[in-house]
């Protein structure tokens, strides 16, 4: 995509202004306004108005400028097959023409204003015009961008593996879970946030809230029918779950070619608002463009974590903790230091709990606390970019917004919420965002005042000796979360964690062993 600001231009601009008589200026701009009565020595009047910034589309009233330009001249858009784009740039430029399609043509946007002698006869309205061309241009450019970001090879080298499910599962018995089905749930939200953030441009974007909106929820329309093609919830399919995830975003990133073409006629795309939503707020006026390595990494992120939650989501996999950081001398035990996070002064821990899987008579027969499958692998090589320390934080925010029931619809809605009022933009987080992870949280940090039985061992490293003893209701001292923890960390009915407790309390806060 070229831009009028190159040298080259200039230069050549330059030298044709320079071999213009001074007594001839006012011929060649017919109509000079006020403002253009100076010598421009580069171009015309329109380099006034060069070097503009997002926050310049809302000093200038672009939005309600825009709007009154639209209905002012329906009947010329209608009138041009090209729709919006090719009458503005009738309109702008002479250029009926002007088309910004995503059809393999390097020059159907071109936008070379220096020396567009319609653009510059446009009198007070020169700065409107030139804006919107630039806008206009520049979202063609992120379109085309996101589009060949993810028609390179390197998506398919980090997502498609064959050892998902043998590297991130293991368990008693090998059996069906809906892992690729809740995974798949969740992928119109990951591509609208990457989406959103590849279109994020610096400081503009905090301004440009619509527009990031806009970016998100059309995203997610192109997503959406894709996902129904490829649900299947054997376990064994899950093994290729980075093949169809790989699949998934290449079809849905083609969809931005369609969404391009229809924003660029003038039509609302999927319901989601017209061209002019996505230029609200100015995001595009000084989009410098797609960073495409940047957003493939995210969005590679952003897809493992999911993949790897739903995964962990089948196990005995938790995070708990509460307690001050450094455990304080162990008052309720000593986490894995190696896997866990401090913050906000608590300390809080990954683990899972390893069922033991040969005959046994010892204590060993009641499994221990391990590290979760994989984890080992995390923040390195081929999943540097997610953290066992993303898993703690997304899950813990996850837990603050809507506890264990964080589900698809949720990240959705948190999403937007977040792009709709400018408080985040998720693509800046990466695997750490809530809802990438949802792995249930017990916060017993309660139990460091209490004269809870045996607290000493609620929280144990990760070894073959560890087993945590929960002698009552662990998580907020409240029965009632303790089993909604229970159930979402797969351990409703699980005997281990209490058989050194000597109390009843724990009988009624766990269900008998099935």
């Amino acid at each position: 995509m070229r831009f009028h600001l190159s040298l080259t231009v200039h230069a050549l601009l330059f030298s044709s202004c320079l071999a213009t008589p001074l007594h001839s200026v006012s011929r060649v701009w017919k109509n000079p306004p006020r403002l253009a009565r100076t010598l421009h020595k580069r171009c015309g009047p329109v380099a006034e108005f060069y070097g503009q910034k997002a926050s310049d589309w809302d000093a200038n009233g672009m939005d309600d400028w825009l709007n009154k330009w639209w209905s002012n001249h329906t009947t010329l858009m209608s009138s041009n097959s090209k729709g919006f784009a090719g009458a503005f740039g009738q309109w702008a430029m002479g250029n009926p023409d002007w088309s910004c399609r995503d059809d393999g043509s390097s020059s159907v946007c071109d936008l070379n204003p220096c020396d567009d002698r319609v653009l510059n006869d446009k009198g007070v309205e020169i700065r409107q015009a030139y804006y919107t061309l630039e806008a206009v241009n520049r979202l063609h450019s992120y379109f085309v961008g996101l589009g060949q970001a993810f028609q390179v090879a390197s998506i398919g080298a980090a997502l498609s593996k064959d050892s998902w499910a043998t590297t991130f599962y293991k368990d008693k018995d090998v059996k069906s879970v809906t892992v690729l089905r809740e995974v798949l749930n969740a992928i119109t939200s990951v591509i609208g946030i990457g989406a959103a953030f590849g279109g994020l441009a610096g400081p503009g974007a905090a301004a440009a809230t619509g527009a990031l909106t806009a970016l998100f929820t059309g995203a997610a329309a192109v997503a959406t029918p894709l996902i129904g093609q490829h649900q299947d919830d054997t376990f064994k399919k899950s093994a290729d779950l980075g093949g169809i995830l790989g699949t998934i975003v290449l079809e849905a990133m083609k969809g931005f070619t369609a969404a391009n073409n229809i924003l660029m006629h003038g039509d609302a795309f999927e319901g989601k608002g017209d061209i002019r939503s996505y230029l609200k707020g100015g995001l595009f006026l000084d989009f410098g463009g797609v960073d495409k390595v940047k957003l493939i990494d995210t969005m590679n992120n952003f897809l493992i974590g999911n993949a790897i939650n739903q995964l962990y989501r089948t196990q005995k996999i938790f995070v708990m903790g509460g307690g001050a950081c450094g455990d304080a001398g162990g008052v309720i035990g000593n986490g894995p230091q190696d896997q866990s996070i401090c913050r906000d002064g608590k300390a809080w821990y990954l683990y899972y709990w390893q069922e033991n899987d040969v005959v046994s008579v010892t204590v060993h027969q009641w499994g221990w606390t391990a590290a979760p499958p994989g984890s080992d692998q995390l923040g390195k090589g081929l999943y540097a970019g997610v953290t066992v320390q993303d898993i703690i934080s997304s899950s813990l925010d996850s837990y603050n917004v809507a506890r264990y029931s964080y589900d698809a619809s949720t990240a959705a809605a948190r999403a937007q919420d977040a792009l709709t009022n400018g408080w985040a933009n998720p693509g800046n987080s990466g695997a750490s965002w809530e809802g990438v992870f949802t792995i249930p949280v017990c916060d017993v940090g309660w139990a460091a005042n209490s004269d809870l039985e045996r607290k000493q061992y609620i929280l144990q490293g990760h070894d073959h000796d560890a087993r945590p003893n929960w002698c009552g209701p662990i998580c907020n001292g409240d029965e009632g979360m303790t089993q909604e923890f229970l159930k979402a960390a797969n351990m409703e009915g699980f005997q281990s964690p209490k058989v050194l407790c000597e109390s009843e309390q724990t009988e009624v806060i766990m269900s008998p062993a099935n």
